[in-house]
């Protein structure tokens, strides 16, 4: 059983603020150059802020200079799913916490020559642990 599948909506509200719960539950997302992650450049870990699941480390984040955090690569391939998104008229690719089904954002194909990916987060659905060095 998911965590997801562990935890009720009431439960949800409980663990998260009501920006955590409006993007993570509810596939809300927060306002551009809002979050703050979006210019963190601490050498570090992301983590899914609803249930630490590792997603993303400092080394693949980038400027994308779209006013999200953005990596270029997941931390460990199965940790994210992505899904279609047919919403807002338009065709893109959402991105979820593996662990609890938590919405992190969306993965563009417009990234650096890496991968080639763009992985756009809100700040609101990462937790960052710094490195310890």
């Amino acid at each position: 059983m998911s965590e997801a599948e562990k935890k009720t909506e009431q439960d949800w509200k409980k663990i998260l603020t009501p920006e955590q719960y409006r993007v993570l539950r509810q596939k809300g997302t927060e306002r551009p150059f809002s979050g703050q992650y979006e210019k963190n450049v601490a050498a570090g870990t992301y983590v899914c802020a609803a249930c630490a699941n590792l997603l993303f480390t400092s080394d693949t984040k980038f400027d994308a200079g779209c006013g999200w955090p953005s990596f270029y690569r997941e931390a460990a391939k199965g940790n994210i799913i992505e899904t279609d998104d047919f919403t807002l008229g338009m065709k893109r690719t959402e991105i979820t916490c593996a662990r609890c089904g938590g919405h992190l954002g969306h993965v563009f194909d417009d990234g650096p020559k890496e991968t080639g990916l763009r992985y756009c987060v809100n700040s609101v659905s990462l937790k960052f642990i710094p490195d310890s060095r």
